[in-house]
């Protein structure tokens, strides 16, 4: 068989006595031959530079278009003599991709002025903070898959259908071409734009086995009802990534025990979450539990999702801090009595929220020992809190005043967020005891910084975060 590949920017092809359109042609291929070309392997690879129009440059779509002919055939119809329809298999798709770019407009509060680009700031008052550019990947495979599976129109499942042709005369399939591109990085893509003339291209094709083609297809495949919108498929790509360069980086020894390793971290956290509140709700008395670490926890999960709020973070994380924050909430009613006064109405409408510590936190010692502990907690926090703050609003940019608080906020917690559970190992000392903890959520959440450790080593995370995950 004989295989011609065309550049072309249209979807339809007819150009094919345009010689500058004929990418690759190679002869003589045959069908399931593993066993040839370069590496013995039965894949070949031509690489090229493909000269493109002043619409390409502009935003406009590039096709591929892709002919599989039997030896001595030709794929255009024109050429009576030497084209058969049953012996010439094409496909097409276009090879240029459209992704959103984002322009975040930061600024230093105290000076106004910006590190970023001035061609990026003019290009967001033209466009809108979101524009959609055409990018390009210089790779792409094409894959023949080397099946004689006897597939019957109608029972060929998905998502395999969309990529079996069958003929309409003879009910026969033709062989099956698929576009590879899963290897493919959202790194590795970069924007057309006026100041390229022509791309650089590397084609390859390879035989595909059955199994391998069914892999590929199902981790390609989005889903058809969008409900979830291109937001949401742009982060899932990038989530896919991060998978990918797990696979394609990582020891194959390390990547085993991160899997292994990540499903017994998931028991542990629904143990210790199990746990955690198992514990408060059969709890009768507080002696020994620091009730205002309660509270600084209620404010740190507010501050960590109003932070992600703000900053465009995946829906399952906004949700779980969400789920997290009402748990912290509910534990202020174990720890504290809390009532509606109906009497004394805030703005005469609403009941007042009146909060009362419990008697048997008020009549042990705790009470003292935590007061003293966020006496002298307060001496170093908010000391630190105010030269954060200062240093925050001097040398970051921010969106504005709001995002300002909270990323200082978001950025001190993380940073200072060991020195909460000081209160409570204050308490520990005092009593001379620790009986009154909750063991097993304790073990479950200690077991778990191990695990945390190892992904900040093995996982790719902002520097700030790996810092946070070692200082537990």
């Amino acid at each position: 068989q004989d295989l011609y590949v065309y550049i072309s920017e249209h979807e339809h092809f007819t150009d094919f006595n345009v010689s500058s359109a004929l990418f690759w042609q190679k002869r003589d291929l045959v069908y399931g031959d593993w066993t040839s070309g370069e590496n013995a392997d039965g894949c070949y690879e031509h690489y090229g530079e493909v000269d493109i129009s002043q619409s390409v440059q502009q935003n406009g779509s590039i096709y591929v278009h892709v002919y599989f002919t039997k030896s001595g055939f030709h794929p255009d119809p024109r050429q009576k003599n030497l084209y058969r329809r049953l012996a010439t298999v094409h496909t097409s798709r276009m090879i240029n991709k459209y992704k959103r770019r984002r322009f975040q407009k930061t600024k230093n509060l105290l000076t106004g002025e910006t590190e970023a680009d001035p061609e990026m700031i003019k290009r967001a008052e033209d466009y809108g903070p979101v524009e959609v550019i055409s990018h390009w990947h210089p790779n792409l495979t094409i894959n023949m898959v080397d099946d004689h599976t006897p597939w019957v129109k109608g029972s060929v499942p998905p998502p395999l259908d969309q990529y079996v042709k069958f003929d309409a005369i003879s009910g026969d399939y033709y062989p099956i071409l698929y576009f590879n591109d899963y290897w493919n990085l959202q790194k590795d893509y970069f924007p057309i734009n006026e100041t390229l003339q022509r791309l650089p291209f590397r084609l390859s094709f390879c035989p595909l086995s059955l199994w391998r083609w069914q892999l590929y297809a199902a981790q390609s495949t989005k889903s058809p009802w969008n409900f979830l919108g291109e937001d949401l498929y742009e982060q899932s790509d990038e989530e896919q990534d991060s998978v990918k360069v797990a696979l394609l980086e990582t020891n194959p020894y390390l990547l085993a025990l991160t899997i292994v390793v990540s499903i017994v971290h998931s028991i542990f956290e629904f143990l210790a979450f199990k746990n955690d509140i198992q514990f408060w709700n059969s709890r009768q008395s507080l002696e020994g539990l620091s009730v205002r670490s309660v509270f600084f926890g209620v404010f740190q999960s507010l501050v960590v999702l109003l932070y992600i709020l703000d900053n465009e973070t995946n829906f399952v994380v906004q949700v779980s801090v969400f789920i997290g924050l009402l748990i912290d909430l509910w534990k202020i009613t174990k720890v504290m009595d809390v009532r509606l006064d109906r009497e004394n109405k805030v703005a005469g409408v609403f009941p007042r929220v009146t909060f009362k510590d419990k008697s048997t936190y008020i009549e042990s010692s705790t009470k003292v020992y935590d007061d003293m502990a966020f006496r002298y907690l307060s001496w170093i926090l908010f000391p630190l809190l105010g030269c954060y703050a200062v240093y925050s609003l001097l040398y970051l940019e921010h969106k504005g005043w709001y995002s300002w608080v909270l990323s200082m906020l978001y950025g001190f917690l993380l940073t200072f967020g060991f020195i909460t559970m000081t209160p409570q190992l204050f308490i520990n000392y005092k009593l001379k005891s620790v009986a009154h903890l909750p063991w097993r959520m304790l073990t479950y959440k200690a077991l778990n910084t191990f695990i945390d450790d190892l992904f900040a080593f093995v996982i790719k995370m902002p520097m700030m975060y790996r810092i946070g995950c070692l200082r537990d």
